[in-house]
């Protein structure tokens, strides 16, 4: 079965990245305040974007499980944006948008038919995502998915080496509402459960 099937929605069209698709690539990850909430330094050059577009997508696609798409509009079918859920034990879903589609719903709207398409197929028990706590519009798009808070840690993050509060949110998949995974917490010492949220 192909892990990474086409999907639709009435707006986007989630597929596989392809190598043409890298100028729209570079031009997500080489926006400065696009990068700013993302795990890696902005890219400064079409090599690197490369890099990244075959390390990241196109030699994962024959991987079981895992998922990992290019967010595109109907009308044009150029990546705007990805989104992608871990094939490691985290299941953690992940995402980016051109910042000229910001505030329009679109990592809501493709986040909901990814996650449709998993319940249907039942691969996954349950997905993680995690935000910076200076970024609340990404949890605000974890809330419109379903994702339920569970709890905040302190990591020095990497590659770029600075401190960050991530709060950890999870949707169960498989009928088990009280598991919560923990392996953030067991590996953080600074943890700790935000009731102001």
């Amino acid at each position: 079965m192909e892990n990474t099937p086409t999907l639709l929605t009435n707006r986007l069209i989630l597929r596989q990245f392809v190598r043409e698709d890298l100028p729209a690539l570079f031009s997500i990850l080489s926006d400065p305040e696009v990068n700013t909430f993302l795990p890696w330094f902005t890219h400064q050059s079409m090599e690197e974007t490369l890099a990244f577009l075959q390390t990241n997508f196109l030699k994962t696609y024959s991987l079981p499980l895992g998922y990992r798409y290019a967010i595109c509009l109907k009308e044009d079918h150029i990546p705007i944006g990805y989104i992608n859920i871990s094939p490691n034990e985290s299941h953690d879903l992940g995402y980016g948008i051109h910042r000229n589609f910001w505030h329009q719903g679109i990592a809501t709207e493709a986040g909901k038919c990814l996650l449709n398409h998993i319940q249907k197929v039942k691969t996954i028990p349950f997905i993680t995502a995690t935000h910076d706590k200076k970024n609340p519009n990404s949890g605000k798009v974890m809330q419109k998915l379903g994702m339920h808070y569970c709890y905040s840690y302190q990591e020095q993050w990497q590659p770029k080496n600075i401190p960050v509060i991530f709060r950890m949110y999870q949707m169960n998949l498989d009928g088990n509402v009280h598991k919560i995974y923990s392996q953030y917490w067991d590996q953080y010492p600074v943890h700790f459960v935000e009731t102001d949220l």
